[in-house]
């Protein structure tokens, strides 16, 4: 058999287990720290957007600004990520419970169920980050990352109608690591993912003195970088643990013909595999240098009390490519050799396109397609009073878009093939992993008060629907829904200058039974992709602490 195939059936089980980061943060990390401004109203800026970049909040809006101007972002974030895991009554897999993520005994003390439970609990140490140009995840020392200066740039030559920008910002980034014992490391023990706009080419036109129109494109640099351990707590590997300690026992140590031929040389490996074992560890990055985008906006402001703005955000298709490695664990290693050192066993292994050996590390070559979704955003700006100020936004993201995730491998093989029985839209090349990812609407509020002629506080929430089904919540990054709260300030500087400070939270908590979310804790036959902690119940909260200033000045 082609070398190239060895292992393909770990690796496309684990590579699709790392790949479900993506969903998660995605969601968590998308538009949150973007201006300062904006993060202090609840994002909800349509129809006021700030200064320059207005580039992404609503293009239209650079119409209103004259002359040249530069913003400048400083932003600071902080994440928490906590998890907790426990047994429920009547734990097992296949009759086993020491599981050691829950079970509190000794290791390996001869007994098979556990006598006594624990909670366990997973957090993060620190962020990390993927560095484009050495192309590898940095892990930043524990704190607050600190990013900026962000520069925004817009020039309006004198009595035209046309205002001409461009910025570089983030429109996604999150990362995390974790200790290398932490328990969460099944979900992730390294992750970054990231979208910079690093240029973003716009252009307003004031049609009259109440509407204008913008247009920006946005060109933006994506990478996925992720290591993760995996193992997968199933009814099959339940029943080779049995096999191993209850058939094979007996017969350890010797060299028994019938019994090799008769059981597939299922008892050659001195370790064998059971269902609370370590498989297999991933590492994988991959990255795309050029994604285009484009915004579309509209701003109406008949007077100075009522505005309506609009915007259209496009969806962003990145083909991404890369490389990654497998290391399998001992026991994985010694279950295929010592199976494929079995005439019977080698048979069977070829029948299923399995090779009959397999090394410790495993390198190649992957590629996904991947869209981030578009988005409209639609809102008002009203002011009762001269001093008060309320904007409501309401916000739509096609995240509909993700119903799967299709991965394509640098070769072809017999077991991929055999996945297409498992998967639809699966190919003897192609592994399509569904996700039934669905739209969200929601709403955005913010509110402003000028205390004096140069101070103006802020205030904003903005309660974000989770675009994950309930079957489909997982603690790699616990999004079910979540709640955004804000607070700034404005500060006139001159009459040219003006700074910004704000400080955002996004808070999110959920709790998922055991054997309720095929993405973390499904029970059953079928349950290997991706299940690392089936059977468990598991509690998720998450917060993001983001903290920022902003310089805006003409030049």
């Amino acid at each position: 058999m082609n070398n190239k195939n060895k292992g393909l059936g770990v690796r496309i089980l684990v590579l699709v287990a790392g790949f479900l980061a993506v969903s998660a943060h995605a969601q968590l990390a998308n538009n949150i720290a973007i201006d300062v401004k904006a993060m202090s109203m609840g994002h909800a800026v349509t129809a006021d957007p700030p200064g320059v970049m207005s580039i992404h909040f609503n293009p239209a809006g650079l119409a209103r600004l004259d002359g040249r101007r530069v913003d400048l972002q400083f932003v600071g974030a902080d994440f928490s990520l906590e998890s907790e895991f426990s047994a429920p009554p009547d734990y097992n897999v296949f009759g086993f419970s020491d599981d050691p993520v829950v079970c509190d005994d000794v290791p390996d003390d001869g007994v098979d169920y556990c006598r006594s439970f624990k909670t366990a609990t997973s957090s993060v140490e620190g962020i990390s980050l993927y560095v484009p140009f050495i192309n590898d995840t940095v892990d930043l020392p524990p704190g607050p990352l600190i990013a900026g200066p962000l520069p925004a740039f817009s020039i309006r030559p004198a009595g035209s109608k046309f205002t001409f920008g461009t910025a570089t910002y983030l429109p996604m980034a999150a990362g995390f690591y974790r200790d290398e014992d932490d328990v969460g490391n099944y979900m992730g023990e390294r992750v970054a993912l990231e979208r910079i706009t690093y240029l973003s080419p716009s252009v307003a036109y004031q049609v009259n003195d109440e509407l204008s129109i913008g247009a920006s494109i946005g060109m933006s640099y994506q990478a996925i970088a992720l290591e993760q351990d995996f193992r997968a707590p199933n009814e099959l590997l339940g029943f080779a643990r049995v096999i191993d300690e209850s058939i094979c026992a007996p017969f350890a140590g010797e060299s028994n013909i019938a019994l090799d031929l008769i059981l597939f040389g299922i008892c050659n490996p001195d370790e064998g595999l059971g269902p609370f074992k370590n498989l297999a560890s991933l590492e994988v990055s991959m990255d795309q240098r050029f994604s285009p985008s484009y915004n579309l906006g509209v701003l109406w402001e008949p007077n100075d009390r009522f505005a309506w703005g609009a915007v259209w955000r496009s969806e962003a298709k990145t083909h991404m490519k890369g490389d990654y490695k497998i290391s399998y664990s001992n026991a994985t290693q010694e279950t295929v050799n010592g199976i494929g050192s079995s005439a019977t066993g080698a048979l069977a292994l070829a029948v299923l396109g399995i090779p009959s050996r397999i090394g410790s590390e495993e390198v190649g070559s992957v590629s996904m397609d991947l869209t981030m979704p578009a988005t409209f955003q639609t809102g008002i700006k009203i002011k009762p009073t001269e001093r008060l100020q309320f904007n409501v936004d309401a916000v739509w993201a096609d995240y509909k878009e993700w119903d799967a995730f299709n991965i394509v491998f640098d070769r072809s093989s017999a077991v991929l093939s055999l996945a297409r029985l498992f998967s639809p839209g699966s190919t003897s090349t192609q592994l399509s992993y569904p996700l039934n990812f669905q739209s969200t609407w929601n709403l955005a509020f913010g509110a402003a008060y000028d205390l004096t002629g140069r101070i103006q506080l802020r205030a904003g929430y903005e309660p974000r629907a989770s675009a994950i089904p309930e079957e489909r919540r997982s603690p790699m990054v616990p999004i079910n829904e979540a709640r955004y709260y804000s607070l700034g300030m404005g500060y006139k500087w001159d009459t040219d200058t003006d700074i910004d400070l704000g400080i955002g939270m996004l808070h999110s908590k959920d709790e998922i039974p055991a054997d309720t979310s095929c993405a973390a804790n499904c029970t059953g036959i079928d349950n290997v992709v991706y299940n690392p902690y089936a059977g468990l119940d598991i509690k998720t909260e998450a917060r993001i602490m983001m903290v920022g200033l902003a310089f805006r000045t003409k030049f």
